[in-house]
This record gives structure tokens, sequence and C-alpha cells, in this order.
């Protein structure tokens, strides 16, 4: 089932880069493993898949101390200052980065253990309550700031698009995104790329994929659906 699932979304990844002349090399499969087993990853990795997910950081701790082969870990959930200790020498990408506190504090801790860390600031650009991210307005200044921060480097934008039927439904808010992050490639700051767009759940990330997304974050696509009870 897996096997088939990651093929399924790999010839989806294809088809959507087809469809917009895009080379599906420039689009990084996320596999978003929250709330899966050990054997799940293990089984992806072992059909090729590098590039995990976690939205806590104790489960990322955890996996990241049981699985010895090479794997590159991605901070996708909302992550508090007081936990950023815990994951800074062992993610490639920290996705959520929503304030200048939790970007000093992220600069901190890296400067302690004498790592450099890759950053992407997330933007609400749909503005759900619900959901944690800066208005699409605010991000530029915050950028401006967090740039100057040591030990710390901003490597483009991610969003949380809203949980929708018709994957269509999302289309402006992928393409605001890509074009928030034109606008601040443009402002040339030092210390800011933004070569990284993360965007795109197994819900919508052909529909991501098509407006620029150069990350897509998908879970149940590969792994089923989750059990939160565990």
């Amino acid at each position: 089932m897996l096997k088939e699932n990651l093929e399924r979304v790999h010839q989806a990844i294809d088809a959507a880069c087809k469809r917009v002349s895009r080379d599906s090399s420039e689009v990084t499969l996320i596999a978003v493993s929250k709330t899966k087993p050990l054997s799940d990853l293990e089984a992806a990795l072992d059909l090729g898949e590098l590039e995990f997910g976690e939205n806590k950081v104790q489960e990322l701790v955890d996996k990241y101390e049981h699985i010895k082969s090479p794997v590159h870990w991605h901070m996708i959930g909302h992550l508090q200052t007081n936990k950023v200790k815990y994951i800074v020498d062992k993610v490639t990408l920290i996705h959520s980065v929503d304030s200048y506190k939790l970007a000093a504090q992220i600069s901190k801790e890296a400067l302690k253990k004498q790592v450099d860390v890759d950053i992407l600031i997330e933007v609400n650009v749909a503005e759900e309550e619900s959901k944690f991210g800066l208005k699409t307005e605010e991000t530029l200044d915050l950028v401006r700031e967090i740039a100057k921060l040591p030990n710390i480097h901003i490597k483009g934008l991610m969003t949380i698009a809203p949980f929708v039927d018709d994957p269509e439904d999302n289309r402006m808010v992928f393409r605001s995104l890509k074009q928030l992050s034109v606008h601040i490639d443009s402002c040339q700051i030092d210390n800011v790329s933004m070569e990284i767009l993360s965007m795109g759940m197994t819900g919508d990330y052909t529909v991501a994929i098509e407006e620029g997304a150069t990350m897509v974050r998908v879970g149940t696509g590969i792994f089923g659906a989750r059990n939160y009870n565990v």
C-alpha cells in the first residue's frame, strides 16, 4: 500500500509539473510522518524517501534517536520557544517561523550549538483565525528584522491553506504566496533567499505545484489516515 501510494504521489507531482512546464526535480516531497510508527518511516526510507515532516518536537526527537539512516527532518508544526533547543541541531529546515521572538530563540540556540539553521517564514495568507502565521502585509518587515540575526538563514515562505473540498479554491492562496516571495526576492535583502515555497498538502498539492510550490507536505496521501489517539 505504501509503495503504491508513493508511486501515485510522485506520478501526480510529475503530471502537475508537466502541465506548467516545470521540471519535477524542482519539487521536493516532504513525507509527513506525524503520528506514524517508525516502521512506516523505515518502509518509506527503503523506497527512497529522505525528507520527513513532523509537527511535534517530542515526536521528531524520538524518531531522530531511533532512525540511524541519513534523514532530512522538517519541523512543519507550530514551534514553541521553549522547545527550540531540542531540535536546532537535528532539523534540515524549520517551516513554521512566525515571530521575531521565535526566530531570536532559534538564533540563540543555534549559536550555543554552533550550527546554522535554515528557516521559512510562515504566512497565514487566508487569514484563518485557527491558523498560525503572519498576515501577508506583515511579512516583509519581519523578514528584514530576522535576516539580521546570526546563525539563521531565511530560505523562503510557507503557508497552510484552508481545508477545502475543491483544491481549486486554494489556487489564489498559493498564487498570493508566490507573488509575495517574488516581491521579497526583488528587495535583495542580505541573508534572505526565496528559493523555497512550502505549500500544498494531500488535498491540494498538485494545484500548489502549478502555482510554484517547491516543497509539498503530504501525509495521508502516503501513509493513510492518521490515528490521533496515539
